[in-house]
């Protein structure tokens, strides 16, 4: 009976629970599971596990929380593990080269993203925001580079016009499992081909920010509805009042372009409709469609316009944020 891999797995949030559930469903045999520590979530700021960590315990795996892998305790615990591989998908750690050794197979990752295209922590959200028409999934031997590593097996999906970060990121997990499977059986029966990336191709993939979800009514309509649509769900685009003295932003949850150019000033209101709230950008107008008012849920224009008629009039200008 094939006995399958002895697999260390390493991540933190729900893309990579939902590959070790996928991974948990084979013959292959997930050993451990690392995950980052335990961090202080909700109002209560109450220490709260990993989606992983959580997978992995009511699964009685057990699991390791380091800091980080600086100590050689860590180190030497891991290697004591003496796993076939080790798999990790959005860890959130660094590996030194001592962890990427440790396994007799070495450390496989799953990246969301058709590498070398965006390499770096938001891959999924970057590809949206760039206009990407298509991504996926890479799957990758590590190496001390920032998802430098060869690539082993690729999954490719369409970026449609209206994905979201979200929607993006649940398609791209569909795609992830096959990919890693066949990747995972391809290794055990030694006929892996790694492929070299091409460096020139790379683009680096920031971590989202709240400050860079403040829209930005200087840049073109087009550019501002794709980052809507990438930072839906987190960290949500937003914008307030220039005439705010609060803190209080309001969340946009979905917007379209307009190529038609506004004569008034980027982030002024120039038309209220039913379809939305249309805003003058440097190119173009943003039609802003939902939205969330402070404290409250979201909702379409209209149903806010009928509740609040006079929350919004032509003319208002909305914060431009600092450059």
């Amino acid at each position: 009976m094939n006995q399958g891999l002895r697999i260390i797995f390493a991540g933190t949030p729900e893309f990579a629970a939902e590959h070790l559930k996928i991974l948990l469903g084979t013959h292959h045999q997930v050993i451990a599971v690392y995950s980052q520590p335990d961090r202080p979530a909700g109002r209560g700021k109450k220490l709260t596990a990993s989606p992983v960590k959580e997978v992995a315990l009511a699964n009685n795996i057990p699991v390791y929380q380091p800091l980080n892998f600086k100590a050689p305790e860590a180190i030497a615990e891991l290697s004591e593990l003496k796993a076939d591989l080790m798999l990790v998908v959005a860890y959130g750690l660094i590996l030194p080269k001592a962890v990427l050794d440790a396994p007799r197979l070495g450390c496989i990752n799953v990246h969301a993203s058709i590498l070398p295209r965006w390499r770096g922590a938001a891959p999924i959200q970057r590809a949206i925001e760039a206009g990407d028409n298509e991504t996926g999934v890479t799957i990758m031997q590590m190496d001390v580079g920032l998802d430098t590593g060869d690539m082993l097996i690729k999954a490719y999906c369409p970026i449609l016009p209206d994905d979201t970060g979200g929607s993006l990121h649940d398609k791209l997990i569909q795609i992830g499992g096959p990919a890693l499977l066949e990747a995972l059986d391809q290794l055990q029966a030694g006929i892996i081909k790694p492929e070299k990336q091409d460096d020139s191709l790379s683009n680096y993939a920031p971590k989202l920010s709240k400050e860079e979800a403040a829209l930005n009514w200087l840049l073109s309509a087009r550019e501002l509805e794709r980052r809507v649509r990438a930072f839906n769900p987190f960290p949500v685009a937003h914008t307030k009042p220039a005439s705010s003295t609060d803190d209080q932003r309001i969340r946009i949850w979905g917007a379209s372009a307009v190529d038609k150019t506004s004569t008034s000033k980027p982030g002024s209101i120039s038309q209220i409709d039913e379809q939305g709230l249309w805003v003058a950008c440097a190119t173009g107008q943003l039609v802003i469609e939902q939205l969330q008012l402070p404290g409250k849920k979201v909702m379409k224009i209209g149903e806010i316009l009928r509740g609040h008629p006079d929350l919004f009039k032509i003319g208002d200008q909305l914060e431009q944020p600092a450059c």
